[in-house]
């Protein structure tokens, strides 16, 4: 259908923005700079693909219906390959894509297969595009990941999905192997000396990447020096080196359920940059004197090198404080020692770090850090990598003991270059930036809280703003409506990024914060560093311009690692859910959508969907500002933290799809 200019909205600007497919049909673009999507039509779309960069013109809008926008031109496509299950025929190929995402299949010449056969899952080229005259797309196979349902083909599927790398070049890998780790006299000479001075790492049991340590020293009655050590990536990953434009490209490594995607090649990341026990390592440090109070009295950025004397899981680190008195969770540290001294190796050592720890964390709290204390969803694997238990992991006073020093250290840091007298430019540096709530989003969270009897008060500074969200983080604390409420409230908050440009950090109540403590994982950490060594040899400032280019890079790849390391949760979680059809669970409202309902098993924290199709004893509205359904009928309501009973009804392992039905106990029957 040819669209006349007299059938669009002359008075609208033409837009730009991003294409989103779905496969209901309901298409839609994301305009730049505007949160709103506007639907397209199929008819409208000129075969555009999801995430394609397209300029659109606003149609005259009809009494009571949407917005309503044509695709005029496709910019740029999103990408040029396209992971899916090879379907062949006798005659033709054609790739299979998850959710069926594509108005058209991508058909594949036999002769440009590369081996694949049906059900393998394969990356394919894009060599034909959709038009007016080819609707279909013409692709050909450049890499057969494997068979459908093996555990290491679909990990490097969602990898894949994501444009994430799932195997490391060998020219990387090379040279990073001629990296010998040697410590010479002149790197001695550089540094300060720490290899005589009480070092541990504290980690979790299963890492082998230790980018961080904490030295331990008592100069004088009540004066502390702890030392924050850093592995020294940038010591042997150069700037512009095949190895740094790896790790750039990457920016972050990726952490799947059952494995890690390392963001340096493994010599680097598990052995020579990994601050094992027992062996000298070249680190970048800060280190304070603290009072009893964990009042900063002096700090210095050095370069070091260490010899750490013990290597800690979390755990054997939480036995010690717990063993000589350490209540989990209520912020106290351990009791006065006994006459015979605390219990436990290194026990004295790790219980003032865990008292200065706790000092540094209240005091935090006391100047407006926001308190989210979210569990994470873990599985435990089989050695095939099928799930066999699924689990939320609680953040316990050992970790807590490393966040702290961690957070410190970064704050410090970001000083360190960004707090500068008031006539003087600081020079350039990425900084993690977190700015101020939604401020509509807060508003519907405060009036969301009303119904359940709390208060959140409507605030115009930052400080005020976190001392009410931690006020009600506690009221809420323990009780039935608790998760619901911390979902809305983390919904209100912004998003966490990586600028030069500094406006502080709201969750953290940190006007001054950059990441500089973990460089093995994290690219900005890296760079980090390498402005901190230039700007103490007394270097210029960086450009301004290509630094936030960097930024926003790394800001980017981190919210893709985020959403693999996401779709692989869910793909276990129904792997997990997988022979469990029919039976029936207790459960809560997780989410609730216009489309279904969410819920999550208490039992094992599974979550699955209650499609709105299958709600079939009324028509239910969504009411998106309360967060609930409502029947139009018998006016029954599915509000977000309700109790249900769920039975286990589909599972779809290529959709990563679990779905539920709403059991009634009186009828025996699903609703």
């Amino acid at each position: 259908m040819r669209i006349t200019n007299t059938q669009l909205n002359t008075k609208g600007q033409l837009l730009e923005g991003t294409f989103i497919r779905k496969t209901n049909g309901k298409n839609a673009v994301k305009p730049d700079n505007d949160e709103t999507p506007i639907f397209v039509s199929e008819r409208n779309s000129m075969f555009a693909l999801n995430g394609d960069r397209v300029r659109v013109a606003l149609l005259a809008r009809r009494k009571n219906h949407i917005r309503e926008a044509q695709v005029l031109e496709i910019l740029e496509h999103s990408k040029n390959t396209i992971v899916g299950r090879l379907h062949v025929g006798k005659d033709l190929a054609y790739l299979v894509t998850p959710n069926n995402i594509y108005s058209h299949d991508i058909i594949i010449p036999k002769r440009k297969l590369k081996g694949g056969k049906t059900d393998d899952k394969a990356i394919v080229k894009i060599t034909q595009w959709p038009s007016a005259e080819h609707k279909d797309m013409l692709g050909e196979v450049v890499d057969i990941l494997g068979a459908t349902g093996d555990n290491d083909v679909e990990m490097n599927t969602i990898l894949a999905q994501y444009g994430l790398p799932y195997i490391y070049p060998k020219n990387v890998e090379e040279a990073a192997n001629q990296i010998t780790g040697e410590i010479t006299e002149k790197d001695l000479a550089e540094r300060e000396d720490f290899r005589d001075v009480f070092t541990c790492t504290i980690d979790p049991k299963d890492a082998k990447d230790f980018d961080d340590a904490l030295s331990f020293k008592e100069l004088d009655k009540g004066l502390y020096q702890v030392g924050v050590h850093i592995a020294d990536v940038s010591h042997y990953v150069k700037e512009g080196s095949v190895i740094d434009k790896e790790a750039y490209k990457r920016a972050t490594s990726v952490y799947l359920v059952d494995r890690t995607i390392p963001m340096l090649p493994e010599r680097l990341c598990n052995f020579i940059c990994s601050l094992r026990p027992d062996e000298e390592k070249l680190a970048y440090s800060v280190i304070f004197n603290l009072d009893d109070e964990a009042n900063i009295k002096a700090y210095r950025i050095v370069h070091t090198v260490i010899k750490s004397n013990r290597r800690y899981a979390y755990e054997e680190v939480q036995q010690i404080l717990e063993y000589n008195g350490v209540i989990d969770g209520t912020g106290e540290p351990a009791p006065k020692a006994p006459k015979d001294g605390y219990k436990g190796e290194n026990a004295t050592i790790l219980i003032m770090l865990d008292r200065l720890a706790k000092k540094l964390r209240a005091n935090r709290f006391k100047n407006g850090s926001v308190k989210f204390d979210r569990e994470e969803l873990h599985f435990d694997v089989d050695e095939k990598g099928k799930p066999t238990r699924c689990y939320f992991k609680r953040s316990h006073d050992a970790n807590k003991l490393i966040e702290e020093f961690m957070l410190l250290a970064n704050k410090t840091v970001a000083e360190s270059i960004g707090k500068v007298a008031r006539a003087k430019k600081a020079k350039v540096l990425p900084y993690r930036v977190h700015d101020n709530p939604d401020p509509t989003k807060l508003e519907t969270l405060r009036e969301f809280v009303v119904k359940f009897g709390y208060k959140l008060k409507s605030t115009s500074t930052k400080g005020a703003t976190a001392r009410s969200l931690n006020k009600l983080m506690e009221e809420v604390s323990k009780k039935p409506e608790s998760n619901m409420i911390q979902m809305v409230a983390l919904r209100a908050m912004m998003k966490a990024k990586y600028s030069v440009h500094n406006i502080g950090h709201f969750g953290l109540a940190f006007d001054y914060y950059t990441h500089f403590t973990s460089p093995i994982r994290r690219y900005p950490d890296t760079l980090v560093h390498r402005l901190l060594t230039r700007y103490a040899e007394g270097g210029r400032s960086v450009n301004e311009k290509r630094y936030e280019e960097l930024c926003e890079h790394c800001s980017e790849m981190e919210l893709v690692a985020q959403s693999a390391e996401r779709d692989s949760i869910k793909y276990k979680m129904v792997e997990f859910m997988g022979d469990k059809l029919g039976e029936v669970y207790d459960a809560h409202i997780s989410g609730i959508t216009s489309f279904g309902i969410y819920a999550e098993i208490d039992e094992n924290h599974c979550e699955g969907m209650v499609p709105m199709r299958d709600l079939q004893d009324d028509y239910y509205d969504f009411d998106e500002r309360n967060f609930c359904l409502i029947g139009r009928r018998r006016h029954h309501k599915y509000q977000l933290g309700d109790a249900i009973k769920i039975q286990v009804a589909r599972t779809d392992l290529e959709k990563k799809q679990l779905d539920f039905t709403i059991y009634d106990e009186n009828k025996k029957n699903k609703r």
